[in-house]
């Protein structure tokens, strides 16, 4: 078993690639484990935080500084800034704008510190950012629901944040303390069983959530490329331009994990607290926007590639 994570650990990226393509191609074994994905997530921030330790996701105050401030202009001005740009051209009530809206308000992915593994990026860092943007995102959702009452009740999103960080806070300090309990000390070994380990369950989790893909792949696949060429464009540009700003300024040392939450947003904590008529066009949407979050250790390497 050992051997299998080390394996794994050493093929990640492929690993990545063959749990979209089995969520893909598996659409009953996707069905399947799509109601077990709230589980999953759990048990991935468990394994992350077993990983990483309690250590390197600690901050100082200076961390709770730029972090707070990185977390509003992220999930509260981009956005708004998106919403203005969508009313100046015209497109404010369409589902495109409505999708970008959404996906750059929300904080970043539960899985955001794995794939900062996988990238060579700080993951402790990007714990401290996961843990902050969601902390924080009851505060900057709320300017945005109410530019758009579209949406609906805004205190269904807050409370659907407010469950999300309840489960990021239990399942990372069980993560913690079975970190210090079985490995205060570990191994080059066991630092790799781990990373094999949450490879796997990353890997695992993307097949739940290429359920909703899948049908309207069969039905509509013009309307999923546009969908997906949308996600792709959202999600790499945000990472491209957040790296690219910040690399040269006093964040240089966070420019990798900002990059990462700014492009790979946990847009599935919308799901289950807006209206479904509301939701209903952007379902397509969801699913491509697993898409080049999965991809992006694959093709955005060279962009958090150290510099020579």
């Amino acid at each position: 078993m050992v051997r299998l994570l080390w394996f794994i650990s050493d093929n990640a990226r492929a690993c990545l690639i063959a749990g979209l393509v089995a969520g893909l191609a598996l659409p009953r074994l996707s069905a399947t484990m799509e109601p077990w994905l709230p589980q999953m997530v759990a048990g991935l921030l468990t394994i992350t935080a077993l990983r990483i330790g309690h250590r390197a996701a600690i901050g100082a105050l200076a961390d709770l500084r730029w972090g707070l401030g990185s977390v509003v202009a992220l999930q509260m001005a981009l956005p708004l800034a998106l919403l203005g740009l969508s009313w100046l051209f015209g497109i404010a009530g369409s589902p495109a704008a409505m999708a970008m809206v959404l996906a750059t308000a929300a904080p970043a992915i539960s899985g955001a510190p794995n794939l900062a593994l996988l990238l060579g990026q700080d993951a402790g860092r990007m714990m401290q950012i996961l843990v902050l943007g969601t902390a924080a995102f009851p505060l900057t959702v709320l300017p945005v629901m109410a530019l758009m009452p579209e949406l609906g009740d805004p205190t269904l999103v807050v409370a659907s944040a407010l469950k999300l960080l309840g489960v990021i806070t239990v399942s990372t300090t069980v993560g913690f303390g079975l970190r210090e309990i079985l490995f205060r000390h570990p191994t080059e070994g066991q630092i790799k069983t781990l990373d094999g380990l949450s490879v796997l369950a990353f890997s695992a989790i993307v097949i739940g959530l290429m359920a909703a893909l899948n049908p309207a792949l069969r039905n509509d696949p013009g309307a999923v490329a546009l969908w997906a060429l949308l996600a792709f464009a959202i999600s790499y540009l945000a990472q491209w331009i957040t790296f690219k700003g910040l690399r040269a300024s006093r964040l240089a040392h966070v420019t990798g994990p900002l990059a990462i939450g700014a492009g790979n947003r946990n847009i599935a904590l919308f799901l289950v607290a807006l209206p479904q008529e509301v939701l209903a066009p952007l379902m397509v949407f969801v699913g491509c926007w697993q898409l080049p979050m999965y991809l992006t250790p694959i093709l955005l390497r060279w962009l958090y590639r150290p510099a020579p």
